[in-house]
């Protein structure tokens, strides 16, 4: 099989449109389907496509990666769990099938249950947008958190008559909204942020996760950071005893029940609340100034905090005066040593494709792609992956 860089490798082209709607359909859905564990038969050779640069630039151009997986590796993979990067796993997939003729059958259920089916070990990938919990680790040892991607959370609101980034919320207006404390709209404190604006004297709804979230980690990580009233008495987890509201199963479930209740409010991954044409606020962030959710804000944030070599850190209100305060990065969630040698080959084959082609996808989406930085120390955890202790990559 030819040899190419990591730095470059083929890409086919998919309706974006038709891909996020399908996606979007089955995130609906309030029961995942089940999901098989049948071992994978033998790739078949990939047709020849032109190349494409990545859009990350990578550390040892040196190190040469197939095009495909070999010979014998699984055609067949299964992953669960998180709703926030699911529109690029998708998009991900979908174009690493059209490449490799490897189907990857991914369940957007929740973080929670990605990891519990990781845990379980019921499926050969999970996903979370949240860093597992040592009692976590020690119940799935072995795993590898490895980060695909960041993004940025919209503040999403049904106020009609109000447009898109008019809304203006600090840090300790959004955390008195979720707490319950600020019930309507033109309470005082919410006024305060947005001078001259006619708020509606109308409750406000506040919808939540019902599900176990990683979104949900995110979010309320940010709220513990700025607000100790929250901190104290709610927590940071995927799954939180939520003081007001109505649940939404997954990102779509949020964004449905928002834009069904007028004066609601809720919070969800970037990219469903611009392909739901969603209304959302400008937050403030620790700078100072009001910023709307953006692939940009979520870029700086992520370059904003010192990366460890295991790549778990939570990047949520950024210091930095251009970065957007509600951005995570996404993991997947793998074992360092597979017990399945074929599908250990072809899962690892495309870890390395997405943190390198992949990456150019993410901005049509609204993910950021991660820094050169984020993705060596990301092909560092992909290189412990072995199969029965052997390596499986060079």
């Amino acid at each position: 099989m030819d040899m190419v860089t990591r730095r470059r490798g083929p890409l086919g082209t998919l309706g974006l449109s038709a891909v996020v709607a399908t996606l979007l359909l089955a995130a609906c859905q309030s029961q995942a389907a089940p999901l098989p564990g049948q071992s994978g038969t033998q790739a078949p050779s990939a047709p020849a496509r032109p190349a494409a640069t990545s859009g990350a630039q990578t550390s040892d151009p040196a190190v040469e990666v197939a095009d495909c997986p070999p010979s014998g590796a699984a055609t067949q993979l299964t992953g669960a769990g998180a709703t926030f990067p699911a529109p690029l796993y998708t998009r991900w997939f979908a174009e690493y099938r059209n490449i490799c003729g490897v189907e990857i059958n991914y369940q957007a259920i929740g973080s929670g249950g990605g990891i519990r089916q990781h845990t379980e070990r019921t499926v050969d990938f999970g996903a979370s947008d949240g860093i597992l919990t040592s009692q976590q680790f020690e119940a799935a040892p072995g795993t590898i958190m490895v980060p695909m991607t960041a993004g940025a959370e919209a503040i999403v609101v049904n106020l009609p008559g109000i447009a898109r980034g008019q809304l203006k919320l600090s840090p300790e207006t959004l955390a008195g909204i979720f707490l319950g404390e600020i019930t309507k709209w033109n309470d005082p404190r919410i006024a305060a942020d947005n001078q001259g604006m006619n708020l509606p004297d109308q409750d406000v709804i506040v919808v939540h996760r019902s599900d176990g979230s990683g979104t949900t980690f995110i979010f309320v990580d940010y709220l513990s950071k700025v607000s100790t009233a929250w901190r104290d008495r709610v927590g940071v987890g995927t799954s939180v005893d939520w003081p007001v509201g109505l649940g939404g199963e997954g990102n779509a479930g949020v964004a449905g029940q928002v834009r069904q209740l007028p004066g609601a409010v809720g919070y969800v991954e970037l990219a469903y609340a611009v392909q739901n044409n969603m209304t959302w606020a400008a937050v403030k962030n620790a700078g100072g100034r009001f910023v709307e959710p953006s692939l940009e804000g979520a870029t700086v944030a992520m370059e904003g905090v010192t990366l460890p070599d295991d790549m778990q850190v939570m990047i949520t209100n950024t210091n930095r005066p251009d970065g957007y305060p509600i951005a995570g990065f996404t993991w997947m969630l793998v074992y360092e040593d597979q017990a399945d040698s074929a599908k250990a080959q072809t899962l690892t084959h495309f870890l390395w494709w997405a943190l390198h082609d992949g990456q150019s996808i993410g901005p049509e989406l609204e993910y950021a792609p991660l820094s050169s930085e984020a993705v060596s120390k990301a092909e560092a955890l992909v290189m412990q992956i072995t199969a029965g202790g052997d390596p499986l990559l060079p």
